[in-house]
């Protein structure tokens, strides 16, 4: 596998690099413990433009500033008080644009996998949901402002091909009014792990 560089994040359009992160693997090493899986679904983000963006506006806090720095960093946060939501920073610094992780498919450490979230066995539940990818891999919100160039945490390409890909409008922002209505959300069509509707 090949890790991706920052000539893959740092681009201007997160809609394309939304759309070219599906088929790639995350791979987590942390405590020298290996888990990998394939990203299935997206969802892409438009920094200060976008509705949906916790940067709308150019609003800058604690929690959002990871997202004016350095493409190829993740983002981390808590929703609902309940689950940490993996997401990738993306363009040049002060453009705050990222690409959301909703879903993936378990590719190695899955005995793991079923450790961190409390499963018994292996179903399509393991990894669908950004709640889920980050609990399976181990992702949580110390790994905010992590650099995605390291050995503990990075994505990479293994040469897999996207046959095709489905897009639509993003799930739970309809506070974002006309913003909520974009297709940014992006998935591999027939993947069973692939979160809300199809």
């Amino acid at each position: 596998m090949k890790k991706l560089t920052a000539k893959f994040y740092d681009r201007p359009d997160v809609l394309v690099i939304a759309r070219e992160l599906l088929g790639k693997v995350i791979v987590t090493r942390f405590d020298g413990v290996l888990t990998t899986a394939r990203i299935v679904e997206t969802e892409a983000y438009r920094g200060v433009v976008d509705k949906a963006s916790h940067a709308y506006g150019g609003r800058r806090t604690n929690r959002t500033e990871v997202m004016f720095g350095t493409a190829g960093n993740a983002y981390v946060y808590l929703c609902y008080g309940i689950h940490y939501l993996f997401n990738i920073v993306t363009n040049k610094a002060d453009i705050p644009e990222a690409v959301l992780i909703r879903a993936a498919e378990p590719l190695e450490g899955i005995s793991t996998m079923l450790k961190r979230t409390g499963k018994a066995k292996v179903d399509f539940t393991l990894t669908r949901g950004p709640g889920n990818v980050s609990k399976a891999l181990g992702i949580d919100k110390v790994h905010t402002g992590y650099s995605l160039y390291s050995k503990e945490f990075y994505l990479a390409d293994d040469g897999y091909v996207v046959e095709k890909v489905v897009a639509t409008p993003r799930i739970g922002v309809d506070y974002a009014g006309a913003d909520a209505l974009l297709d940014y959300r992006f998935y591999v069509e027939g993947s069973k792990y692939v979160s809300g509707k199809r």
